[in-house]
């Protein structure tokens, strides 16, 4: 978005293609699960593109030559939970060795404020690229208290990633944490009166794991 030059909307194909079946209402809970990893697998190709490489030496079956590789132990994932534990394997699809950490997050009905419960990460996380995930930005609240949470923590680097936002919660993240880099995969028309998203897909939460 250009007022905001961290915030990077895509707009590919694949990810539009695959974001019109998660949001018809007839996609079934296994579907649904699939295609959140699927087009977060997608976003983290995007999101890595700026990750530090170091030149490590590799033997082929014909001779040595110095290739790159992102540093080990360089990358951290922290979903927000608990709708954030569906992108997690599509993080891990394209960077398996990263390490995992959990910031619990719910919504107070009546204030549509987030309170954090939970909060667990690891060793070294002061030093690592930290991708934070959340299938849907509404409001901003939750996103900016577990951005918030993570620095207090010692975190510097972060990229917060959503499959469906709406432009309140851009407009909040990309204010109040401008040094995040923010990869949404759609940007929607806006929030309704109970702070959902529109047109949106629903609660991501509850049809991943099929509770209601």
């Amino acid at each position: 978005m250009k007022q905001y030059p961290n915030v990077f909307v895509f707009d590919h194909p694949l990810i539009k293609h695959k974001v019109s079946i998660l949001r018809d209402k007839n996609t079934g809970m296994k579907e649904f699960r699939e295609l959140i990893e699927e087009i977060t697998t997608v976003m983290t190709y995007e999101s890595m593109k700026d990750m530090e490489l170091v030149p490590v030496e590799v033997e082929t079956p014909l001779e040595k030559t110095v290739q790159y590789r992102v540093r080990e132990e360089s990358v951290a994932i922290v979903p927000i939970l608990r709708a954030g534990l569906g992108m997690v394997n599509g993080v891990h699809r394209a960077f398996p060795t990263a390490r995992v950490g959990h910031i619990g997050m719910y919504r107070n009905e009546e204030t549509l404020e987030p309170c954090e419960y939970y909060c667990k990460l690891p060793e070294g996380i002061e030093e690592k690229t930290v991708f934070l995930l959340d299938p849907m930005l509404a409001t901003g609240g939750s996103a900016c208290d577990a951005l918030s949470a993570l620095k207090k923590r010692g975190v510097k680097r972060i990229k917060f990633m959503a499959i469906i936002a709406a432009p309140a919660g851009i407009e909040r993240v990309a204010t109040e944490h401008p040094d995040v880099a923010v990869y949404v995969s759609t940007l929607d028309r806006c929030l309704n009166e109970h702070g959902y998203i529109l047109p949106g897909l629903g609660d991501a939460g509850d049809r991943l794991y099929g509770t209601k």
